[in-house]
C-alpha cells in the first residue's frame, strides 16, 4: 500500500437520534473539507435509540421521561449554538425506534455503493455527498422540525425532495439488501 495516495479510512458510527451524532455533524463535515480525498468515511449505524419507549420512556422515568430526556437535549444544544433544535423536542411525533430510519438510509447508501447516486460532493449541500445529505436531513427533520423520522412516511417524503429512485430504494428496502447492509453495520459494531 502506498500511504501516500490511499486515504485514510474512518469508520463512523452513529443512531440518527443522538443529539451527540447531530452535534458533531459540523466536525465531519470540516474533516471532509479540510483533508477531502486524502480520507474515505465509512458509515455505519447503531440503534442506541432502536426502542425510544424503553430507552427514554422508562430509562428517564425518573427523569420526568420523553420530557425530561427533551428538556436534557434541549440544555445540551446550549453549548452547541451551531445546530438548530426545537423546544419540545421528544413531546411529539417522537419515533418509535431510529432503526427504520438507518434501515432507509442503508437502502440509500447501498444506492450510491451500486452508482444508481452520486457519491461526489454536492456544492449546494455543503460538500455533501446525497447519501450524506440524506444523513444529515433526516437529523434536521428530527431535532429541529420534530418529525417522525422513524416513519415510513417522512423518509420518502425526504427520498421525493432529494430526488432519490424511489421504485431503486423501495427494492433495497424490500428485498432485503438494505436490512443485510443494516446487520453488517451492527456486526461490525461488536
Amino acid at each position: 500500500m502506498n500511504r501516500t495516495t490511499e486515504p485514510l479510512h474512518i469508520a463512523y458510527f452513529s443512531d440518527v437520534l443522538c443529539i451527540w451524532a447531530y452535534t458533531a455533524q459540523i466536525r465531519i463535515d470540516e474533516l471532509k473539507q479540510r483533508f477531502g480525498p486524502q480520507i474515505q468515511i465509512s458509515y455505519h449505524f447503531i440503534p442506541i435509540f432502536g426502542c425510544t419507549e424503553q430507552r427514554i420512556g422508562e430509562g428517564w422515568k425518573e427523569k420526568g421521561g420523553y420530557a425530561g430526556f427533551g428538556q436534557h437535549v434541549v440544555e445540551v444544544c446550549k453549548g452547541f449554538p451551531h445546530v438548530e433544535i426545537t423546544p419540545e423536542i421528544w413531546s411529539k411525533n417522537v419515533p418509535k425506534s431510529s432503526a427504520s430510519a438507518h434501515l432507509f438510509l442503508k437502502a440509500v447508501q447501498l444506492l450510491e455503493q451500486l452508482g444508481e447516486i452520486s457519491p461526489e460532493p454536492i456544492t449546494s449541500f455543503d460538500g455533501r455527498s446525497l447519501f450524506e445529505q440524506a444523513i444529515w436531513q433526516l437529523r434536521l427533520a428530527f431535532f429541529r422540525d420534530m418529525k417522525d423520522v422513524g416513519s415510513a412516511e417522512s423518509q420518502m417524503a425526504l427520498a421525493e425532495e432529494l430526488g432519490l429512485p424511489r421504485n431503486s430504494l423501495l427494492k433495497l428496502l424490500h428485498d432485503g439488501s438494505a436490512m443485510a447492509a443494516l446487520c453488517s453495520d451492527l456486526k461490525l459494531r461488536d
